[in-house]
């Protein structure tokens, strides 16, 4: 579990955009300067400023992802065939937690992260308890049988305050899900603009 859980919203407020789109956000009360003494005084950032800003909004937005993981998630963007920055965005889609908060099984990335920690969660009918776990295509996600009626589950299927991608199809009744497909920036559902493009510049410098 990330450090930062219960003051996820400074990140909201450091990097200037409501990441997750929640109407409880900082950003919503008028809260647009970045948390700290200092924070109305920031020049307007260099570059390397401008990219570093890129790649926190992008671990953030996925539950402040370690920087050892996402390091390792560009490389394997790289070794990859295609557009690497298209390449992050797919492996970043595809992890178990970030799949959990998509299908709209828990409120936040946060949140998805503890579901498959606490082992809610199965894969073709196997409990996965990594959050970090790669699903493929046409994998079904479920919820197991016992946490169906968990109350955080329960709201987070009916909120209103996202939609679901077309790359998923989902059962809310059968609080299961199957990974139709690889996801591309543009079918992505992000709240606020990500600049993949900007981070595969900030780690090839």
């Amino acid at each position: 579990m990330s450090k930062r859980i219960e003051a996820k919203y400074k990140i909201n407020r450091r990097l200037g955009a409501n990441l997750w789109g929640r109407s409880k956000s900082p950003l919503n009360k008028g809260h647009e300067n970045p948390p700290g003494q200092h924070g109305q005084r920031r020049k307007k950032p260099s570059d390397f400023g401008t990219q570093l800003m890129a790649k926190q909004k992008l671990k953030g937005y996925y539950g402040n992802i370690g920087e050892k993981q996402f390091r390792k998630l560009y490389d394997e963007a790289v070794r990859r065939r295609g557009d690497t920055s298209e390449n992050l965005i797919e492996l970043l889609e595809r992890r178990l937690d970030a799949v959990i908060y998509r299908m709209k099984f828990a409120p936040t990335p946060f949140a998805a992260r503890q579901i498959v920690n606490h082992g809610h969660v199965r894969v073709n009918g196997k409990r996965v308890n990594i959050a970090s776990f790669q699903v493929k295509d046409n994998d079904v996600v479920s919820i197991k049988e016992k946490s169906r009626d968990m109350a955080l589950i329960l709201e987070a299927a009916q909120s209103t305050e996202r939609d679901l991608p077309e790359y998923l199809s989902v059962d809310h009744k059968e609080m299961k899900g199957t990974f139709v497909r690889a996801p591309k920036l543009a079918d992505v559902p992000y709240p606020v603009q990500m600049e993949p493009n900007l981070v595969i510049e900030f780690y090839s410098r």
